[in-house]
C-alpha cells in the first residue's frame, strides 16, 4: 500500500476483504508508516458519517480544521495540508448512498497530491473503470487474504496459546485474525474443546457463539448479549438496557474484549461477532432480545430529540439498526455488493427511457412523463448495470422547485397538489413527488433494479431531513396489490384514484413533524411492540401522550423515568425512595403515593399504565401496540 504515496502510484486504492480479515488494522498500520514518512493522513470512519454529500463534507471539513462546505473548497483545503496527503475512508461498504457522487464528482476534483484509500468488504464495482474518470493506472485494488502461518503462530503465541493448539486453531481460522482471536479465547476458556473445521464464512459465527457459551461471568455475558443488538455502545444506552449494572464497569468489560474497538462515538463490537450473538439471542431467547431493543429504543429516541444536526445521523443509524424489517433495513444498510448504480439522466439515455415507457406505461401517463423529461430532465435518474446499460429510471422532485404550470397541467401531480393544498405542511417543511419509477424488465413491479432506485430515493430522504415531511407516489392496480403489505407497513395512505388509461392509486407517506427520523423511530417502535404515541421527553420534562405534551415536575419525571427503566417489573416504595429521593431522605413513604396519584391524573386515559402491586409498590407496563 505504501506505493500509493509515490509520485507514480495510483490515485486511489480500494482495499477489500471479508469480515475479520484485518482491513482496519492494515489501514492503521499504513497510516502510521505514512505519517512517519512525512505524509499527512486524514482518516474517516464511514459508520459515523451521515451518508449524504452534506454529511460527508461536514465530517471531512471538521477533520481538516476547515469551515468550507462546497466540494471544490474542501478539496482545495485538503490538498493544502501537505506535500502529500492521503484520505482514508474505513467501513466503506456502508457508504453505498454516496458511491456515485464520490466516484464522479468529489474524488476527481482532488488535487494531484491527494491520494485516497477506500476500505470495505466489497470489491469496487465495474463502474469505477467504465466511468471514464478512472483506469487501471489510477485505481488500485487490494484484496486481503489471511495472514501467513508464521504470523498466525506469532499472534497466537502472544495470546498464550501453545504450539499444538496453535496449529489446530490456524487450520480452523484460515489465517483470519478475528477468527484466530476468537478461537484462542475459546480454547483458553476450555482447553479440551474440539473445534470443528468448517468453511471460513461459518467459522466466525460458530466461534462467536462458542465464545459466548464459555463466558462464565454472568455480568459480562449479560452485557455482551445486550450490546449485540445495538450498533454502537455508549454509557447511556448501557444504563438503559442494564439498569441494575454499573455502566462504567460494563463499559470496561466490553472494552477489554478482543473484538471491541473504541471510537469517538462509543464502543463498536465487530460486526461479525455482534451479528452471530444477536442471532443466537433472537432464536434462543426472543423475549430478552426484544426487551433489550425496547430499552435501547427508548433511550435513543429521547437522545435523538435533542441531537444537533451534526449528531443526528448517528442516532438515525442507531435506531435503524434496531429494525429487523428487511424492506427498510436493506434500503438503508444494503447487504451484498451493488449490481447497479443510479446516475443523473444524460441526453444519450433518452431512447432507453422511451423504450421502457413504451413497454410498461399507458399512453397518457407516458406523454406526461416525457413532458416532464423535456422540461425538467434534472429530475430524472437512470439505473445502469455494470456495462453502463440503462435498466430503469425514476423521476423525483420537490414541487416548489419545478414549473407550477406543469404541476397544474399534469393530472398526476395536480392530484397530489390538491391533497397538499387541503392538508398543507409547515413553512419550513418540504415534500417530494415521485412521478415515475420503472424498470426495463418488470415495469412497476418489484425488482432489483427498482431496489436500486429506492436506495437513491432513501439518500434523498436523508439529504432533506429534517425538513422532509412527506413523499407522494403513484402505482397502478397490479403494482399496488403487490406492494400493499410493504406500503402499509411504511405508512403510505391513499390520496385518490386516477384514470390515466389504467387506474392509478395516488398515495402519500407523511413522516410527521420529526421528519424521517421520527418515521423510522415509529417503524422500529411498532416492530418491537412499543407504543410510540406515549413517551417520556426527559429534556423537556414532559410526557408525550397521543401527541399531547404534559409537563412534569422534577419528582414526577424522576419517578416515571425510574419505573419505565424497570418496565414490567414490580418496584418497591423503598427502592423508589432510595434511588429517586436518595439515601438522605428521612420522610415517610407516602410521598411516593402522592407523586403516583399526580402522575396518573396527568396521564389521563393512559393512567392505567402505572399499576399498583399490592404489598410491594408499583409497576409500569410496557406500552405496547
Amino acid at each position: 500500500m505504501l506505493g500509493l504515496i509515490r509520485d507514480d502510484g495510483p490515485r486511489l486504492m480500494y482495499v477489500h476483504g471479508i469480515p475479520g480479515i484485518g482491513k482496519t488494522t492494515l489501514l492503521s498500520s499504513f497510516a502510521t508508516a505514512a505519517r512517519t514518512g512525512g505524509v499527512t493522513v486524514v482518516g474517516l470512519d464511514c459508520r459515523s458519517i451521515e451518508p449524504t454529500e452534506r454529511g460527508f463534507l461536514h465530517s471531512l471539513s471538521r477533520a481538516i480544521g476547515s469551515k468550507a462546505r462546497s466540494p471544490s473548497s474542501v478539496a482545495v483545503r485538503l490538498g493544502n495540508l501537505g506535500e502529500r496527503v492521503v484520505l482514508t475512508l474505513d467501513t466503506y461498504e456502508v457508504f453505498r448512498f454516496l458511491d456515485v457522487w464520490l466516484r464522479e464528482v468529489f474524488l476527481p476534483s482532488l488535487p494531484p497530491n491527494v491520494r485516497v484509500v477506500l476500505c470495505g468488504r466489497e470489491p469496487p464495482v465495474a463502474d469505477w473503470l467504465v466511468s471514464g474518470r478512472w483506469d487501471r493506472t489510477s485505481l488500485g485494488s487490494l484484496q486481503l487474504q489471511g495472514i501467513t502461518d508464521d504470523e498466525a503462530f506469532d499472534l497466537l503465541e502472544n495470546m498464550g496459546v501453545d504450539t499444538p493448539a496453535a496449529r489446530r486453531i490456524n487450520r480452523l481460522a484460515h489465517g483470519n485474525p478475528l477468527a484466530l482471536k476468537l478461537a484462542a479465547a475459546t480454547v483458553a476458556a476450555d482447553p479440551s474443546r474440539d473445534l470443528e473445521i468448517q468453511a471460513l464464512p461459518e467459522v466466525i459465527d460458530s466461534l462467536a457463539r462458542l465464545y459466548l457459551a464459555d463466558v462464565t461471568d454472568p455480568v459480562t455475558r449479560r452485557v455482551l448479549q445486550a450490546c449485540s443488538v445495538v450498533r454502537r455502545v455508549t454509557h447511556s444506552v448501557l444504563r438503559a438496557m442494564l439498569p441494575e449494572t454499573a455502566p462504567d464497569d460494563a463499559f470496561e468489560r466490553l472494552r477489554m474484549l478482543p473484538f471491541a474497538t473504541s471510537g469517538r462515538d462509543g464502543l463498536i463490537i465487530h460486526d461479525a461477532v455482534r451479528e452471530a450473538i444477536s442471532g443466537q439471542i433472537r432464536a434462543m431467547d426472543p423475549n430478552t432480545y426484544r426487551d433489550f431493543k425496547r430499552r435501547a429504543w427508548r433511550q435513543l429516541h429521547v437522545e435523538s430529540r435533542s441531537a444537533g444536526i451534526d449528531e443526528l445521523w448517528r442516532y438515525t443509524a442507531d435506531i435503524l439498526y434496531l429494525l429487523d424489517n428487511p424492506v427498510v433495513r436493506e434500503a438503508f444498510f444494503p447487504s451484498g455488493g451493488p449490481r447497479f448504480s443510479v446516475q443523473d439522466f444524460r441526453p444519450g439515455d433518452l431512447d432507453a427511457v422511451v423504450s421502457i415507457l413504451e413497454r410498461h406505461d399507458t399512453e397518457e401517463s407516458r406523454l406526461g412523463t416525457l413532458q416532464w423529461l423535456r422540461v425538467h430532465p434534472e429530475t430524472f435518474f437512470v439505473v445502469r448495470d455494470q456495462r453502463g446499460e440503462v435498466m430503469g429510471f425514476h423521476s423525483i422532485f420537490e414541487p416548489q422547485k419545478v414549473s407550477p404550470e406543469l404541476l397544474a397541467a399534469d393530472r398526476m401531480t395536480s392530484g397530489w397538489l390538491g391533497h397538499l393544498q387541503s392538508q398543507p405542511v409547515g413553512n419550513n417543511e418540504t415534500v417530494l413527488f415521485l412521478r415515475s419509477l420503472l424498470s426495463a424488465e418488470f415495469g412497476e413491479m418489484p425488482s432489483t433494479v427498482q431496489a436500486a432506485s429506492w436506495l437513491e430515493i432513501k439518500r434523498t430522504y436523508m439529504a432533506l431531513r429534517p425538513r422532509l415531511r412527506r413523499i407522494y407516489a403513484a402505482l397502478r392496480d397490479d403494482a399496488a396489490a403487490a406492494f400493499a403489505p410493504v406500503m402499509t407497513t411504511l405508512g403510505f395512505k391513499p390520496v385518490a384514484r386516477l384514470d390515466l388509461g389504467e387506474d392509478y392509486n395516488l398515495a402519500v407517506n407523511d413522516f410527521g413533524p420529526q421528519s424521517v427520523d421520527g418515521w423510522l423511530a415509529r417503524l422500529v417502535a411498532a416492530e418491537i411492540g412499543i407504543d410510540a404515541s406515549a413517551i417520556l421527553d426527559r429534556e423537556a420534562h414532559e410526557a408525550v401522550i397521543d401527541g399531547r405534551r404534559v409537563p412534569l415536575t422534577r419528582l414526577e419525571l424522576a419517578v416515571f423515568d425510574y419505573l419505565q427503566s424497570h418496565a414490567n417489573r414490580a418496584v418497591s416504595r423503598a427502592s423508589l425512595l432510595e434511588d429517586v429521593w436518595g439515601y438522605s431522605y428521612t420522610g415517610g413513604s407516602n410521598v411516593v403515593d402522592v407523586v403516583i396519584r399526580s402522575l396518573r391524573k396527568k396521564l389521563g386515559d393512559r393512567a392505567a399504565v402505572i399499576e399498583t402491586v399490592s404489598g410491594v409498590g408499583y409497576r409500569v407496563r410496557e406500552l405496547t401496540n
